[in-house]
């Protein structure tokens, strides 16, 4: 079982960038496929990226592809998510997630374990 504590979210405006952490209580690479997810209020948990378990490939939904930068820190048991040139539509929830297998991909069920969220806010 993993423990995840996401952290970094806060309020920034349109163009400016966040950087989110995931801190898992064990070794991530290797273990886990992880992945990040956000919730909009009134709306549902939406698939944003995912990196597999062996860390060598990621994947991004459209809206985000080439803004957000996901990353792992196999030394810190961290995943990160570098988020760029944000929009007032990236505003959510955003929360960390990890499955015991090679990839996870972009149906949140498939997710055992979960972070509390960290919020972000983008105003235009």
């Amino acid at each position: 079982q993993v423990q995840l504590v996401e952290s970094g979210g806060g309020l920034v405006q349109a163009g400016g960038s966040l950087r989110l952490s995931c801190a898992a209580s064990g070794r991530i690479i290797g273990n886990y496929a992880m992945g990040w997810f956000r919730q909009a209020p009134g709306k549902d948990r939406d698939f944003v990226a995912t990196i597999s378990r062996s860390g060598r490939s990621t994947a991004y939904t459209d809206s985000v592809q080439g803004r957000f930068t996901l990353s792992a820190d196999n030394a810190k048991n961290t995943v990160y998510l570098q988020m760029n040139s944000l929009k007032p539509e990236d505003t959510g929830i955003y929360y960390c997630a990890a499955v015991q297998d090679s990839f996870g991909g972009t149906n949140w069920h498939v997710y055992n374990y979960w972070g509390q969220g960290t919020e972000v806010t983008v105003s235009s």
